[in-house]
């Protein structure tokens, strides 16, 4: 399992209480025994594959940073330069499960900030231009060297180039810069302007943390109200009187609308926080994951499991758990809920947070009914399968 080795003096709890959304951590050495599970041409590959979400950049003179979009085709890679190029694969932990073990470094963080691993490949001083994102960012050099150069002073004003469709900056003065070997790290907190270089052939791995958009966890959780709101339900006055000027919107009335949003905005603190974990687990629309051919009983799951010994976890899940009733779990995975009993916290806890399941370790809870039919409806849903389905 890897493990992030903090600068001397830095622990995960420092490093949260002084960097986390903060300010910038060079972090050299810090994940000496990693090895990219991928390789230059093997991500090429995948960005070919229509599913896979992956980009390009090239850099020269009539247009600077030009953006393609894949999928690519193999043509499209013979004839590309020697240098300022990048290929950039979104969402590899979620296309090889290899990939996500990267993520067992980062494990004092929240699961459901995990946005996903995307891996670039640059060719000799390729790069994607000055920018900032929203978003917190490790920033592993996998393969060769790449030159990072970033500004912590804030960027409002500073208008973007109008000659990309890329978010660049028109102005960027870097207040530091490193290079990055195999093994190094550098973390950016969001807001902070950045442009990598590649001095070389290089592979970066970026395992980025985001948190909602104010504007998207109020439209998400104005859906939700919408969605708990009758279709037939009209506002109503029955308080109605004569009226001197029929013009005039009344003191009567704009109490009766004040009371009828309040009633239709008010919601309970648990229904408000079990929404908050559905949302905080939904997949994107393009890796949900797909039912199996065939649905098991309860029964049938359990005898399936112990003749296959294990249960994954599909690679675009995701899951999480929270102590929202008194004396219950609910366990959260790719946007539905599932209660149990407190007793059952050591299979809630396994079932949101282990990749991997063995029928030994989850022998005893299979004879609960309650574990039994949460797991079952888990693999009817494909958030869990069997090795190699």
């Amino acid at each position: 399992m890897l493990k992030l080795q903090f600068p001397e003096g830095v622990q995960a709890a420092s490093f949260l209480r002084l960097f986390w959304q903060r300010r910038p951590l060079l972090m050299r050495r810090a994940l000496p025994d990693f090895r990219c599970p991928i390789g230059p041409d093997e991500l090429a590959g995948l960005a070919c594959e229509p599913e896979v979400e992956s980009r390009m950049v090239l850099e020269h003179g009539t247009q600077p940073w030009e953006l393609r979009h894949g999928p690519f085709a193999e043509d499209d890679f013979t004839a590309l330069p020697d240098s300022h190029w990048t290929l950039l694969v979104q969402d590899v932990d979620k296309h090889l499960p290899e990939v996500a073990r990267l993520l067992d470094a980062f494990r004092f963080l929240p699961d459901w900030r995990v946005d996903d691993i995307m891996i670039s490949y640059a060719a000799d001083q390729g790069s994607v231009g000055p920018h900032l994102d929203q978003y917190d960012v490790f920033l592993i050099q996998a393969q060769g060297r790449r030159r990072w150069q970033i500004d912590t002073r804030p960027q409002d004003g500073i208008p973007l180039r109008d000659d990309t469709e890329l978010k660049i900056l028109s102005r960027f003065e870097p207040e530091q810069e490193w290079v990055l070997e195999p093994g190094d790290l550098l973390y950016l907190p969001p807001g902070v302007a950045h442009w990598g270089m590649a001095e070389g052939p290089c592979v970066t791995c970026s395992v980025g943390y985001r948190a909602p958009a104010l504007r998207e966890l109020l439209g998400a959780w104005g859906e939700h109200l919408l969605e708990r709101t009758p279709g037939d339900a009209h506002f109503r006055d029955p308080s109605a009187a004569p009226q001197t000027f029929s013009a005039e919107i009344t003191a009567t009335t704009l109490d009766a609308v004040d009371a009828t949003l309040a009633q239709l905005l008010h919601v309970e603190i648990p229904e408000r926080r079990r929404w908050f974990g559905r949302f905080a687990t939904e997949v994107k629309p393009h890796l949900a994951p797909e039912p199996p051919d065939q649905a098991l009983a309860p029964t049938d799951f359990r005898e399936a499991l112990r003749s296959r010994g294990s249960l994954h976890r599909h690679p675009y899940s995701r899951a999480a758990f929270a102590a929202i009733e008194p004396d219950r779990l609910t366990l959260f995975m790719n946007g539905r809920e599932f209660d149990l009993p407190e007793l059952s916290r050591g299979f809630v806890k396994a079932v949101a947070h282990e990749r991997e399941l063995h029928f030994g370790y989850l022998a005893e809870w299979l004879e609960q009914p309650d574990c039994l039919q949460v797991l079952t409806q888990l693999y009817n849903a494909g958030f869990l399968v069997f090795p190699n389905e």
